[in-house]
């Protein structure tokens, strides 16, 4: 049984990975597709590669994931939680895609981690390690300010880059940023590789421990190839719903606004990523950029009432998978027993 449930969290983590680049594709491409700096499919292809490039890069980001902050326990018991947070997070990220909204990844599993821990607690007394004022200060409280972070940061550096192209004709500066553009898509999608990538291969680093058959201390090249290839084929089969949403139905961006909010949003990824090893939300970072950068020329152009959809969807993401992932432990419990 232990080697089935194995393989069936193998499978759901390529699928979530799958999903996460088939949704998150419109974190790269939105605004450069919007602001017509990138076509359609180059944008998608360029996400596509630094995407890759990003999650093969993650290893040596995965193991503070799983050597200080999760715990899980051995055998079955680990790996059925596992399975439930990670059906929970796949549910809800595709709601959320038919919706239209943009949503963490991260903060489903969270949220799934949290219900299918109480889950277990309730039947057979396992619980998660490491869930307690770690993750409360390296997981949670980062992904609540970083929005906040993202949106004045966008708002407060529109004002230099305009003022430093003051005397520039606006073709001209269009012209200039829609280049540019290309730049910070790319770096966009490698931020995101580096971020979700890691998570994905996490989650397997972790069913490998919960089966015994690794010890947390390094992360299997198999392991971040498959993530990455995941990650890729989602994005270059993404849909386009959530890429309006952000692009064309949130607030409008002219070219200079969209590289401020993409820059911007991969600066606080890579620091995060890379110099401060805390999971940042590439889709908080980048809508409250977005924002930020957009309500910096006109607050009423701002689409109030989707603003508001999102923040509720934002909310209750990890109440909606913690109680789904808490309902599939208790049918997956059994079977862990068997």
């Amino acid at each position: 049984m232990t080697v089935a449930f194995l393989v069936l969290v193998v499978g759901l983590a390529s699928g979530f990975a799958f999903l996460n680049g088939f949704r998150d594709v419109s974190n790269a491409v939105a605004l450069s597709t919007r602001t017509r700096a990138l076509t359609p499919s180059i944008a998608v292809l360029l996400a596509a590669v630094f995407n890759f490039v990003g999650a093969m890069l993650s290893g040596s980001f995965v193991l503070a994931f799983t050597q200080s902050w999760i715990i899980l326990p051995d055998g079955t018991s680990g790996l059925s939680m596992l399975a439930s947070t990670l059906t929970a997070a796949i549910l809800w990220g595709v709601y959320a895609w038919w919706r239209g909204i943009p949503l963490s990844s991260t903060n489903s599993l969270v949220g799934g981690l949290i219900g299918a821990g109480a889950a277990s607690v309730l039947v057979g007394g396992n619980s998660i390690g490491g869930v307690d004022n770690v993750v409360l200060t390296q997981v949670v409280l980062p992904l609540l300010l970083s929005p906040v972070i993202a949106f004045v940061g966008a708002y407060l550096l529109v004002w230099p880059v305009t003022w430093a192209a003051r005397y520039t004709q606006p073709n001209v500066v269009n012209r200039r940023f829609r280049r540019a553009q290309a730049v910070s898509t790319a770096a966009v999608a490698f931020g995101h590789g580096l971020q979700d990538g890691q998570r994905t291969a996490a989650v397997i680093v972790l069913a490998m421990v919960a089966a015994g058959l690794s010890g947390g201390g390094e992360v299997p090249f198999w392991t971040l190839l498959l993530t990455a290839v995941m990650l890729t084929a989602g994005t270059m089969f993404g849909g386009w719903r959530i890429s309006h949403t952000l692009g064309h139905k949130l607030i409008r961006v002219d070219p200079l606004r969209g590289f401020v909010a993409q820059t911007l949003t991969s600066v606080m990824l890579f620091v995060g990523a890379i110099g401060l090893h805390l999971p940042l939300s590439t889709t908080h970072t980048l809508t409250a950029s977005v924002l930020g950068a957009g309500t910096n020329q006109r607050f009423s152009m701002t689409n109030r009432r989707l603003v508001r959809r999102i923040l509720l969807f934002w909310l209750v993401t990890p109440l909606i998978t913690a109680a789904v992932a808490f309902i599939l432990e208790l049918a997956f419990s059994p079977l862990a027993d068997l």
